[in-house]
């Protein structure tokens, strides 16, 4: 079964389309959405009500640390076009809208895969996994041989030998990787809806279930639209230079 995981979709409707419709023309037959389904960009009522559906038809759902933020009080530690876009967000969603997000686990398993939008070790906590250190630390916090998170808006794959070595490859675009069952492994696909790694592409990944070959994707989108609506709402003019700069 071909898996697609999509992480940080980022209220990016254009970005969203783009890669379903890239996944469904792939053969993908079951959905994963890491959180983050919300914050930055001008359509969280379309994003949030688009994977409300997926969801209903099956798809794995977890929650992140900007989705939490649409319904908690203002948190001080984020940067404040952050807190700008949260604002804005919360008063363009349904209460409906509100209560998937209240409701999203911050876990989700599938066979031996881990499916979270930070890290395993503390999936509340928010912490980032930005080197081997951190991914090593997520491994070992969790039995799954399989983990794929988001919240790293770069897309990296982390393996860990038996004896504990970890180390990092930087994933090629559409290249099919065979991942050992003689190793765990932690993938992070790379944002829909904000890619921070100098390629405005949206970025998402299929898994084979099966056969257990990852591949990642980087899917072209209408960025420059997402851009103009960030700016027609009133939201920080830096959300939207930043989708088309991909930083």
């Amino acid at each position: 079964m071909l898996l697609a995981i999509l992480t940080d979709l980022h209220s990016n409707r254009e970005a969203v389309e783009a890669v379903l419709e890239h996944a469904h023309a792939h053969q993908a037959e079951q959905f994963a959405f890491l959180g983050d389904l919300v914050g930055y960009g001008a359509d969280p009522a379309w994003v949030v009500e688009t994977v409300m559906n997926y969801a209903a038809n099956g798809a794995f759902v977890v929650m992140g640390n900007h989705d939490e933020a649409a319904f908690q009080p203002e948190r001080a530690d984020m940067l404040p076009a952050a807190r700008a876009a949260v604002a804005w967000t919360r008063a363009q969603l349904s209460q409906a809208q509100c209560e998937f997000l209240r409701g999203l686990p911050l876990t989700r398993e599938r066979d031996d895969i881990l499916l979270v939008h930070a890290n395993a070790w503390s999936p509340a906590g928010w912490g980032y996994i930005e080197g081997t250190l951190e991914a090593m630390r997520s491994l070992y916090a969790t039995p799954a041989q399989l983990t794929f998170c988001g919240h790293v808006h770069t897309p990296a794959l982390y393996h860990m030998t038996m004896t504990g070595k970890t180390g990092v490859f930087n994933p090629s675009t559409d290249e099919a990787i065979a991942l050992s069952r003689q190793r765990r492994w932690l993938a992070i696909p790379g944002a829909v809806g904000q890619p921070r790694d100098g390629n405005p592409a949206a970025a998402y990944a299929l898994f084979d279930t099966q056969s257990w070959q990852l591949r990642f994707f980087r899917v072209p989108y209408a960025a420059e639209i997402a851009a103009q609506k960030i700016r027609a709402a009133g939201l920080p003019g830096a959300l939207a230079e930043r989708l088309l700069i991909g930083y």
